[in-house]
């Protein structure tokens, strides 16, 4: 079994389900006492925050770049960021530290594709849903993604930073996030495209097909730590 390195933090709620996940996964594969192999290294997201809004990427980068130079040290094989967004600064941060990354953009893709759907839509944090870096591999990966409009996009943001993250999980908000998905046109399935939404939203709540980031990244990462073949 290969240590999993954990890192966390943006925000600790998800990072919390990812744990849970990526246990409660490995146990279901192995049986017994069974448990994942994983170390977790949490940054404080106030500090990630802030570097967000002040655009300050570069800044970002280096506590991304410190927490998985100390995963690497302390033994792991190989490495998830627990958080779609800062997916951003991955190729950065693979260019300074010699490990293996597991993308959730790319573990979401595989499981799209398995479903034989190609139009999806994606919420998440305004970065995940305007720029490119995330929605890039989902079309290089031969997938169409729809978007919300600008203000739908604002909501989606809001409620994440402001609840979400913050551990806040209102019926009100649900029901504004369902409107958002349904007038995303056309889609057969929907990506939760930031660790914290699978705490609003789950497949009980659409006919569509739901994507939770979350829970695929964990368990392909299981996969890959146990080296299962599919």
């Amino acid at each position: 079994m290969k240590t999993i390195g954990l890192l966390g933090g943006m925000s600790w709620e998800s990072s919390l389900n990812y744990y849970k996940i990526i246990n409660r996964y490995t146990n279901e594969l192995l049986g017994g006492q069974n448990n994942a192999k994983s170390i977790l290294y949490t940054l404080n997201f106030e500090e990630i925050e802030k570097l967000q809004y002040e655009g300050n990427w570069d800044e970002a980068s280096k506590l991304l770049e410190e927490g998985a130079i100390s995963l690497k040290k302390a033994g792991a094989d190989f490495i998830l960021i627990c958080t779609n967004t800062m997916h951003k600064l991955l190729p950065k941060i693979k260019s300074r530290v010699d490990i293996e990354f597991l993308h959730i953009a790319k573990a979401t893709a595989d499981e799209i594709k398995k479903e034989k759907i190609k139009k999806v839509g994606l919420l998440g944090t305004k970065f995940t849903m305007s720029e490119d870096f995330y929605k890039g591999i989902l079309k290089e990966e031969g997938l169409e993604v729809a978007v919300p409009n600008e203000e739908d996009m604002d909501v989606v943001h809001k409620i994440i930073y402001e609840e979400l993250c913050l551990g806040k999980v209102k019926s009100c908000s649900k029901m504004r996030f369902l409107e958002i998905i349904d007038r995303l046109e056309d889609i057969e399935g929907v990506i939760l495209g930031c660790t914290e939404i699978g705490m609003l939203i789950s497949q009980k709540d659409l006919e569509i097909k739901v994507f939770d980031t979350t829970s695929i990244h964990a368990k392909e990462a299981v996969k890959m730590a146990l080296e299962v073949k599919e």
